[in-house]
């Protein structure tokens, strides 16, 4: 979504640098928070599908060992309605 300049991933003060300099009163984190949060009132989305869009690592060893799948198809359809949503 935010592609770096050097095709390398983003230093994680970009963002906030980046809504200082707009004089925007927000902290970036904000952006995953109100993407869990319309995903969870406003799709029929499982949990995990949510927590997989947002890279959020499983915690249960033994869960994440038996489920190997991304999800991919599903994030991504998931994605697009949220994209469709906040445009």
């Amino acid at each position: 979504m935010f592609p770096s300049p050097t095709g390398r991933v983003l230093n994680h003060a970009t963002m906030t640098s980046l809504l200082r300099g707009l004089g925007i009163d927000a902290v970036a984190h904000g952006f995953r928070s109100s993407f869990r949060d319309w995903a969870a009132e406003c799709t029929d989305a499982p949990h995990k599908v949510c927590e997989l869009a947002l890279a959020h690592v499983n915690s249960d060893l033994v869960e994440a060992a038996y489920r190997r799948t991304d999800l991919f198809d599903r994030r991504r359809v998931l994605m697009n309605d949220w994209a469709a949503y906040i445009a």
